[in-house]
């Protein structure tokens, strides 16, 4: 019997954005990737909220309807210069004010300016976040080993466009379950570069939904994050037709060419 582990719905492929620092730009790149029904997750400072540049608390909520509402610290402090009472209140005032703004526990965050301690990763998890994305890029397709330390495929100005081609037809992409995790700030794409404009990220956009149509899962990154942990909690018997999810949420396996659903609870799959 031959296992391949699939995304929600059966889905071979997936595709996140995450964008940073709540600018009022964010308004029409949530407009342009619900246009093409991409999902994004929007890591928001919340003190900036109150500043008259930023999206307003009032606006969170509707703003991004249907995407989500991650931290991103409350105001965007270097974390390796902090004390560690200093950090702790960092994270946990950013996540008290956005949910009290978007209505939903907030799990997920990214590193203000990328940095990354033994101290903050304790924080952070102490504080109940399960997933953390930092500011490097690994220019490929792998789901990380580890959620607290995601590392994405690339910055959006990193030539996506022709990444996508690779997302289709790459070894790993055609063999394991690739994720293509872009991110970035929605205040670049005015700078109206080469790889970094409006018209850039919505010609992405329009290529890689006429590329893959509904073949690819358009996820947060939160989704990705639960969605995979009961992935790997799977439990399979030895002879391998039987298998149990203990996750509140059904999981897609690939058997023998086959897609099936592993619905919560014992699953026999012959």
């Amino acid at each position: 019997m031959k296992i391949r582990y699939l995304y929600q719905g059966g889905k071979k492929r997936c595709l996140t954005m995450s964008y940073d620092d709540c600018p009022p730009e964010d308004i029409r790149l949530v407009e342009l990737f619900n246009k093409y029904h991409i999902k994004g997750t929007f890591h928001l400072i919340s003190n900036k909220l109150r500043d008259t540049y930023c999206i307003t608390p009032e606006q969170v909520k509707t703003v991004y309807a249907g995407h989500e509402v991650s931290c991103h610290s409350l105001t965007h402090p270097f974390f390796d210069q902090i004390p560690k009472e200093e950090l702790m209140y960092e994270m946990l005032e950013d996540k008290r004010n956005l949910e009290a703004m978007c209505g939903y526990p907030v799990r997920g965050m990214s590193y203000p300016n990328g940095i990354i301690t033994e101290d903050v990763l304790t924080c952070l998890k102490a504080c109940g976040f399960v997933y953390a994305r930092t500011a490097a890029s690994s220019e490929n397709f792998k789901l990380p080993q580890d959620f607290m330390q995601w590392t994405g495929t690339c910055h959006h100005s990193h030539d996506i466009i022709s990444k996508i081609e690779q997302f289709r037809s790459s070894y790993y992409a055609a063999n394991a379950s690739p994720l293509f995790y872009i991110w970035g700030h929605s205040f670049e794409f005015p700078r109206n570069t080469e790889n970094n404009s409006w018209a850039m990220i919505e010609e992405f956009c329009d290529k890689f939904t006429a590329t893959f149509e509904d073949s690819v899962w358009y996820a947060t990154n939160i989704e990705i994050y639960d969605y995979i942990t009961a992935q790997r909690s799977l439990s399979f018997s030895v002879d391998r037709t039987m298998v149990y999810n203990g996750a509140a949420i059904s999981v897609w396996l690939d058997v023998d060419g086959q897609p099936v659903e592993v619905k919560p609870g014992v699953k026999h799959l012959v």
